[in-house]
């Protein structure tokens, strides 16, 4: 038997246009976890369809050989039959569903052409004990977290005997407690159970910590195969864009105007629990001339608190908010926008953008009547704006009017910072804006900010990542409990510091 369970021999997959995967190989080792790294738009995912049957045999150049064979999959199923599955970042699951029927959805035990359904609960209990889920397999799985749902998800690959299995940003959404849960189930099915992992991520301290060897991407190429012992995070990243990038976060000095953005005691009732604020008479500043960074644990109140005042969360705030010293009255998100206040969710693919409607269309839909007249539309002008954006913030497309779903996650969100820009904003709240995107476009999601606030626009960032927060922010507010719990120049910041306070022990 080979070494190798998986060999890409000059994987090759070209659309209209675009040669997604040009020459792509390199050999998985049996029984290792081997990542898989480069920006997006380097071909990860294309490649991954490829393996997986997404891309079937005879739609691509090149070959796919799995234990020494030749695999010429036309469907899904014949890649499940051969014992390979893979987690996509959005999980396949059915809500309405039980984990049980979840996990043997198309793959139920049977006797005589009927559901065994006591044997199915038996293995349900016993794969859900294999990844340490402790739910019942009658529960549904609407009712479960992200993280349980991932586990879901793996006990469901494990029970089609998976040899195989392909991760893919399979932490993008996970609180760092459910990362470490992940992190140790993935490498016990390596060394309990022999199964090999290919693993996604642009969270390079889990690709180190994780896996046994490396394949670097880029522009659809494979650039490098190394073992891990071989290749540094700074290896990885110059691999992956292609230069040398000594500074991450490219921190420019900014000086300090006047106050742009004020609330004043405003309070956000609990959506769910009569009685309880989500928000709790919250106060604060951010003045122009800076990066206000928000730091604070996952449902700490951050993105509830900016969503309430731009008029768009479950239950209505009550305080007060002010854009440069003027009161506004902000009742639902266009009263907002008018206001000159516009927030980039951090959910860009369902609360951001239209994904089958063109970056032009995305571009002006916060902005129609920069575009038209009379109701009409003019094209002309929806050009003129959207090439301009294009420009402005370097985003990466063959043309205007493909669709947005069609391109890679940093440029989504540079569309999305375009559609925000088409307003006018005077303050504009980033909410997590470099989740789910790779290094280098991060980096030019940074650029992007600091020219921003040299044009004078009051920038909010939230986000979860503290070597972010600490890398970009000149001041820092940290929430605990839907509460301020701290205020700190980022001089006088540390990321224990702000843990700290964080967790209401500042």
């Amino acid at each position: 038997m080979s070494d190798y369970i998986l060999q890409l021999q000059n994987i090759t997959k070209v659309f209209p246009g675009v040669k997604a995967l040009s020459d792509v190989s390199f050999d998985v080792q049996r029984g290792q976890v081997h990542a898989l790294v480069g920006e997006n738009g380097a071909g990860k995912s294309t490649l991954i369809k490829v393996i997986c049957g997404v891309y079937p045999y005879g739609t691509y150049d090149g070959k796919v050989l799995f234990e020494g064979q030749e695999c010429k999959f036309r469907t899904i199923r014949d890649v499940e039959k051969a014992g390979i599955a893979c987690i996509h970042q959005e999980m396949n699951l059915v809500p309405d569903m039980s984990v049980s029927e979840n996990i043997f959805l198309n793959n139920q035990p049977s006797k005589m052409g009927i559901v065994d359904f006591n044997v199915m609960h038996d293995r349900c209990v016993k794969l859900l004990k294999d990844v340490g889920l402790d739910v019942s397999p009658e529960e549904m799985v609407r009712n479960l977290g992200v993280g349980q749902q991932q586990m879901v998800e793996i006990a469901k690959a494990l029970a089609r005997d998976v040899k195989l299995l392909l991760l893919d940003e399979p932490t993008a959404a996970l609180t760092e407690a459910e990362v470490d849960i992940l992190l140790d189930l993935v490498d016990k099915l390596r060394r309990e159970q022999g199964v090999t992992c290919i693993y996604i991520s642009h969270r390079l301290d889990e690709i180190m910590r994780l896996c046994d060897s490396i394949t670097v991407l880029r522009d659809g190429q494979t650039i490098d195969t190394r073992p891990k012992s071989q290749m540094s995070k700074d290896d990885m990243i110059s691999l992956m864009v292609g230069r040398e990038m000594t500074n991450m976060f490219p921190r420019e000095p900014h000086t300090r105007g006047e106050v742009g953005f004020e609330i004043k005691n405003f309070t956000v009732p609990h959506p769910d629990i009569p009685g309880r604020n989500i928000i709790n008479n919250v106060s604060l500043k951010a003045y122009r001339g800076e990066i206000l960074g928000i730091s604070g644990l996952m449902g700490a109140g951050r993105t509830e608190l900016f969503t309430a005042v731009y008029g768009a969360y479950r239950t209505k705030g009550t305080g007060e908010v002010y854009i440069d010293g003027k009161k506004v009255d902000i009742k639902k998100p266009l009263d907002a926008l008018e206001a000159g206040y516009v927030i980039v969710s951090e959910d860009r693919k369902k609360l951001g953008l239209n994904l089958i409607m063109s970056i032009k269309e995305n571009t002006t839909l916060a902005a129609l009547d920069k575009v038209s007249k009379f109701g009409i539309l003019n094209d002309d002008a929806e050009v003129a704006y959207t090439t301009k954006y294009v420009e402005e913030i370097r985003t990466k497309t063959p043309s205007i009017d493909v669709a947005v779903n069609t391109l890679s996650g940093g440029n989504q969100q540079k569309v999305v910072l375009a559609k925000a820009l088409m307003s006018d904003p005077k303050v504009m709240v980033l909410d997590e804006p470099t989740r789910g995107i790779d290094v280098g476009a991060k980096y030019e999601i940074y650029k992007i900010m600091n020219e921003l606030v040299d044009k004078g626009v009051v920038i909010i960032m939230i986000s979860s990542e503290m070597e972010e927060i600490l890398g970009m922010s000149d001041r820092i507010l940290t929430v605990a409990n839907g509460e301020i719990t701290g205020e700190f120049d980022v001089k006088d910041a540390t990321q224990e510091i702000l843990m700290r306070a964080a967790v209401g022990r500042g």
